[in-house]
């Protein structure tokens, strides 16, 4: 037996032993945060069975928290997980973003303090990147930082800030050099949310919810100590972020949310649809206009997931590359389809606002649909997408 194949067997005994029963069933996520909420208590147990294990961070280093596992290793992981059902043990920015992004600019002091906390998900952290005056530019942002004594002073306003209103940390971009050319002034800077200084307001969307929110530092601080990459540094540490983030949104784009390792997961078109629309003798969806539709869909899901992996399989050390703009571009664009496909399928089902008549699910779906136009926007927009592509990828002139 080879040491992978010893691992695969032991993952999966592990994880028959370990996950609890409700979180082998889909359903939310945890986000974490000093103030946790669990929809379930095996909600609360897998991640505290998962965080020590450190394998809601699989493959950061283990002196870190992390798992400590090989690219071959997570991908076994992943396959078992999938193969019971097991439901994702933690969500988080922090995950996703700001961990790698310390991964590789910050220093040893500060991954041994944020890193662990990531890992068993302590804190909810968020991001504050745009401003009502910058957004596609975001190196015009104004957010003032200002040295005193071994603390930053903070002043400025954020918007579209993910969960601003849940979160208990921000990892922020600042200007630290009013006197240098915008992209030289810039710096990345943790900072607490939980003091006088900082306030958020919910922004509501055409969905009714409201994720985003505005954000307000006034006379904040933040120990210098937080400050990541240097002084007047933080645009080099942002442009990297980004990348992270554009990989993070375009997995949106695999059914459930993929992890980028060719899941062959189904997006659930299929079983809507013969829901809503029937079956024929053949057990296929009754519409064959709409079959076509979903095959296709089904198939670039496949081709699409592969293409993440290959992606991730090509990059050093487990850093995006220039081609995470066309993975962002890509998976946003087929979420939406998949959305606009579930509303063709479910017909006037798919109508309902509120009242009876509609399960939770149907009145869920118009504003889900409306949700997935913000992921055309967020993380830079189609727009900034396709001018990375044609910069960074293809080579063409400005």
């Amino acid at each position: 037996m080879t040491d992978l194949q010893t691992f695969r067997e032991e993952t999966r005994n592990w994880l028959e032993a370990n996950c609890p029963p409700e979180m082998r069933k889909p359903g939310d996520v945890c986000w974490g945060g000093r103030n946790p909420q669990f929809s379930h208590p095996d909600q609360e147990i897998w991640l505290e069975r998962m965080g020590d294990k450190g394998w809601t961070c699989p493959t950061w280093p283990s002196e870190y928290g992390g798992g400590g596992l090989s690219k071959e290793e997570n991908k076994i992981l992943q396959e078992e997980m999938s193969a019971i059902g097991a439901r994702s043990p933690l969500g988080s920015f922090g995950i996703w973003m700001l961990g790698p992004a310390l991964l590789e600019f910050a220093t040893e002091e500060q991954k041994k303090e944020h890193l662990p906390g990531i890992v068993k998900g302590k804190y909810w952290w968020c991001q504050g990147y745009s401003e009502p005056g910058s957004g596609s530019d975001l190196a015009s942002l104004s957010t003032k930082a200002i040295e005193d004594g071994d603390n930053y002073v903070i002043n400025g306003q954020k918007i579209w800030t993910s969960y601003a209103d849940r979160a208990d940390k921000i990892f922020c971009l600042v200007r630290t050099g009013p006197q240098e050319p915008k992209h030289d002034g810039i710096s990345f800077l943790l900072i607490d949310m939980d003091q006088p200084g900082v306030t958020t307001r919910p922004i509501t969307l055409i969905s009714g919810k409201s994720p985003f929110c505005e954000t307000f530092f006034d006379d904040a601080t933040a120990p210098k100590k937080d400050l990541v990459g240097g002084l007047n540094k933080g645009w080099t540490v942002a442009k990297r972020l980004l990348e992270h983030e554009r990989t993070m949104i375009s997995n949106m784009g695999l059914a459930g949310g993929g992890d980028g390792s060719g899941s062959k997961k189904m997006s659930g078109l299929a079983k809507v649809s013969k829901q809503y629309v029937g079956e024929d003798a053949d057990k296929k969806i009754a519409n064959p206009s709409l079959r076509s539709k979903v095959a296709k869909h089904e198939m670039n899901s496949r081709a699409f997931g592969l293409t993440l992996q290959r992606i991730g399989e090509e990059t050093k050390v487990g850093a995006p590359s220039p081609a995470a703009a066309m993975s962002k571009y890509y998976g946003t664009e087929h979420n939406k389809l998949r959305y606009e496909l579930l509303l063709e399928a479910m017909g006037s089902k798919a109508l309902g606002w509120e009242g009876e008549g509609f399960t939770p699910e149907e009145l869920a779906i118009t504003r889900d649909w409306l949700r997935t136009k913000a992921n055309s926007i967020e993380g830079g927009t189609s727009e900034v997408q396709l001018n990375v592509i044609s910069k960074r990828v293809l080579g063409l002139p400005d």
